[in-house]
């Protein structure tokens, strides 16, 4: 990132707001990706250690919007719908086409969401102002989340879930379990144990591919 806060490789002529903190080792692919930003939060958006922003990630934030992305983790194609906190943990796989929501934003009036919809011309890029509650998503660490996904508000993905392609999550999926349909049903428990060991040996094989 240059002084001015613009990526050199960008298409888009675009500048990384003030309040997002990337980490040197931290990779975005483009400022488009916060073409819907809003957020006035101190450190609004804090990308962690090595983690991967591809083509195609949007960051929808509001007003007093916060999101935190973990050391290593890649996104690719997902778009975070926030007006509270998300928070994704290290390791994590989000797929693309992914959503993480933690408002609705819209009401389930119609007559509210027409009223919503003629406001939403008065905004450039054109949007519905949330007049939802949003309740905070928590992903944790060694999470993976399959394409075409949705996590809905309030939910938390326990450490080392996968959700399966194309699930919509309607309620907290446990540590170390596989998730999927819609709704996501529990279909599988992980060995963390084994999950453990397994992290162990590819750490060893990595680090002995280097020596």
């Amino acid at each position: 990132m240059t002084l001015d806060r613009k990526l050199e490789w960008d298409w888009f002529p675009g500048t990384v707001p003030d309040n997002v903190l990337v980490h040197d080792t931290a990779y975005v692919e483009t400022t488009y990706s916060f073409l819907l930003f809003r957020s006035a939060a101190p450190e609004a958006i804090r990308l962690g250690r090595g983690s991967s922003i591809y083509l195609g990630v949007m960051f929808d934030l509001g007003p007093d919007a916060r999101v935190h992305v973990g050391d290593f983790t890649l996104m690719n194609g997902s778009r975070i719908i926030c007006d509270s906190h998300v928070t994704i943990g290290d390791y994590c796989l989000i797929s693309w086409n992914t959503v993480l929501m933690d408002t609705y934003r819209a009401p389930v009036s119609p007559a509210a969401r027409q009223v919503l919809l003629k406001e939403a011309v008065r905004h450039s890029p054109r949007r519905v102002e949330a007049t939802e509650p949003a309740r905070p998503i928590v992903i944790g660490t060694g999470v993976w989340i399959g394409f075409d996904s949705c996590v809905l508000p309030g939910i938390t993905v326990g450490d080392g879930a996968i959700v399966g392609a194309r699930s919509v999550v309607t309620q907290d999926v446990p540590p170390y379990a596989i998730a999927a349909g819609n709704p996501a049903q529990i279909i599988r428990q992980l060995d963390p144990d084994e999950s453990r060991r397994a992290t162990t040996r590819a750490i060893e094989q990595f680090k002995s591919s280097k020596s």
